[in-house]
């Protein structure tokens, strides 16, 4: 049983209202985005990470923003991301455990499971192997999204969002 029951919109303020709105037309209000409406600034702060998925489609393809998001998930043991992120997997037809990677995808498997696991073990040769996929600006935009898909992950274990 979830420790903040997710807020109904007809229960909410009329700025939280209107935030939902304005995100609903986007993104679908899973739990745990209607857990954060009790709160129109945390839930604007981790509606960031729709942003930097959007940025990293610049550079990536969806799959791969997918795949990432899965290995952090997984790796954090969120079963609601995991969850979130394994239906996105199926309705693209992948397996994420049967599936033949690139290199590109595997290196950005391996760093997201690290990022997730323990930021102080990212070593010198993950971060120079990253880079020979990605510039200086994608790596930010790629360690931003995988600080949000943590504080997501955080947010749902935590407060025993359910899926």
């Amino acid at each position: 049983m979830a420790r903040v029951e997710p807020l109904s919109t007809n229960e909410a303020e009329a700025k939280t209202r209107k935030m939902s709105d304005e995100y609903s037309r986007s993104v679908k209000l899973n739990n745990m985005k209607k857990t954060l409406l009790h709160n129109t600034v945390a839930f604007d702060a981790l509606m960031g990470f729709h942003k930097l998925c959007d940025e990293a489609k610049t550079f990536l393809s969806e799959l791969d923003v997918n795949l990432f998001c899965y290995a952090i998930s997984f790796e954090n043991d969120c079963m609601v991301c995991s969850a979130i992120f394994k239906s996105f997997l199926d309705e693209q037809g992948v397996d994420f455990d049967a599936l033949i990677m690139s290199p590109v995808q595997q290196a950005l498997i391996s760093f997201g499971r690290n990022v997730a696991d323990n930021p102080h073990e990212v070593f010198e040769d993950q971060i120079e192997e990253m880079k020979e996929f990605f510039t200086d600006e994608q790596l930010v935009v790629l360690t931003s999204l995988a600080a949000m898909m943590v504080a997501s992950n955080i947010v749902n274990t935590v407060l025993d969002v359910e899926y």
